[in-house]
């Protein structure tokens, strides 16, 4: 009786764990479903439904697929995406200071391409990265190139195209980035100098390991110049942090710097305290982070202990940041958008009028067949762009959606 006993409860057991599996899963399609349907809502609200879409790109998962952060990112740094700079032309490498510089960071750059890609279409894109950097250098004589640089660019060419890419990594280095475009390093160590007084409120203990170490901050350096993207191997878990700081305030990178050495905390107190033995261990980043958990952590440290109060330390007086006095006015700018079908429109009815006059040019000037071509010309040209800008501003219909998953 014992046998047969044990031998009806396994497979109860299994269809629990099974139903309970199946539950889940479908949970997290339903989630997703929703959060899909929300981001389409907000897109396509007049204006532009910017709270909700920052929310969807901090929140747990992200903004979930590349083609949806193509419709989304560009509104976070309110960007037109049918008002997109030229491709940089021929002579955008002629008697350029930092093309020399450039040129070498790109061509050391094939890790940050995905696996299995051909060379030669890798080689076309590290053209492509080099133009787009030198195109925004060009028409921002403000902003001086830093090494690292480029793996931001190249997170933004790999998911939205050329293009686009220029438009945002424009916006981005006069706003976000621009501490770290000045022509010292003065304005990058400023932010750096947040990370120890951050330390000190949540864990008083380990500031006073790591300042008897001497370690300093020039550990998180690369994570923070690079977003992250120069020290993660999975383009997945870069793509999640780009979501989280195009989402949230410029110093959020920093913040999530604070996070990872508290998560570590056993391990720095665990080494020796001497300034070469902590660097080391803080300088080898962990690929298997719990991204979702530390943002979240991430997000609390920011709410508890703003800019505001963290400038209260000496070490943060004496510097004037750009990227965060100008960031309120940055995030109000965002607000009054308006969604890409009415964009569209507009695109459409310019082109009309365009394509009108030129009619009405036509014939009153009599050189019908010389206009007939210009027209003809012109049509073709928009409709390049249009089809271009198709490619990432379709609309979608929340049907589709549903069928996603």
């Amino acid at each position: 009786m014992k046998k047969v006993k044990k031998r009806q409860q396994q497979p109860l057991n299994e269809a629990r764990s099974v139903n309970g599996s199946s539950q889940r899963h479908e949970e997290h399609v339903s989630w997703k479903k929703q959060k899909l349907v929300d981001i389409h809502q907000a897109l396509n609200s007049d204006p532009v439904d910017i709270e909700t879409l920052r929310q969807a790109a901090v929140s747990e998962g992200g903004l979930l697929t590349d083609d949806v952060r193509r419709k989304v990112w560009p509104k976070l740094l309110s960007v037109n995406v049918f008002n997109l700079p030229s491709k940089p032309g021929k002579n955008v490498r002629e008697n350029h200071k930092d093309y020399n510089q450039v040129l070498l960071d790109v061509r050391r750059s094939m890790r940050r391409f995905p696996r299995g890609m051909r060379a030669d279409e890798r080689e076309v894109l590290q053209e492509q990265l080099i133009d787009i950097i030198l195109d925004v250098l060009r028409r921002n004589p403000q902003l001086h190139y830093y090494q690292g640089y480029h793996d931001i660019v190249v997170t933004f060419l790999l998911v939205v195209g050329g293009r686009m890419a220029i438009a945002i990594v424009e916006t981005l280095s006069n706003h976000h980035l621009r501490d770290f475009m000045d022509p010292t390093m003065d304005s990058t160590k400023h932010i750096l100098n947040y990370l120890m007084p951050i330390l000190e409120q949540v864990d008083p203990e380990l500031h006073d390991f790591m300042l008897r170490a001497e370690v300093g901050t020039i550990f998180a350096l690369s994570w923070l110049i690079t977003w992250y993207g120069h020290v993660l191997s999975d383009f997945r878990h870069v793509l999640r942090l780009y979501d989280f700081f195009l989402a949230s305030h410029p110093l959020m990178p920093i913040y999530f710097a604070a996070v990872i050495v508290l998560y570590r905390e056993r391990e720095v107190k665990s080494s020796e305290c001497d300034m070469a033995s902590v660097h080391h261990l803080l300088s080898q980043i962990p690929q298997d982070l719990p991204y979702e958990h530390l943002i979240t952590q991430a997000q609390s440290l920011f709410t508890r202990y703003p800019p505001t109060l963290l400038t209260r330390s000496a070490a943060l007086q004496s510097h004037k940041s750009i990227a965060i006095s100008s960031f309120q006015d940055f995030q109000t700018s965002t607000l009054q958008q308006r969604p890409d079908s009415v964009l569209r429109q507009q695109l459409h009815q310019r082109h009309t009028t365009n394509l009108d006059l030129a009619h009405a040019n036509a014939r009153s000037g009599g050189a019908h067949q010389l206009i007939k071509m210009a027209v003809w010309g012109l049509s073709a040209t928009l409709g390049a762009a249009a089809l271009a800008v198709a490619q990432t501003a379709m609309d979608w219909a929340p049907e589709f959606l549903l069928q996603l998953f």
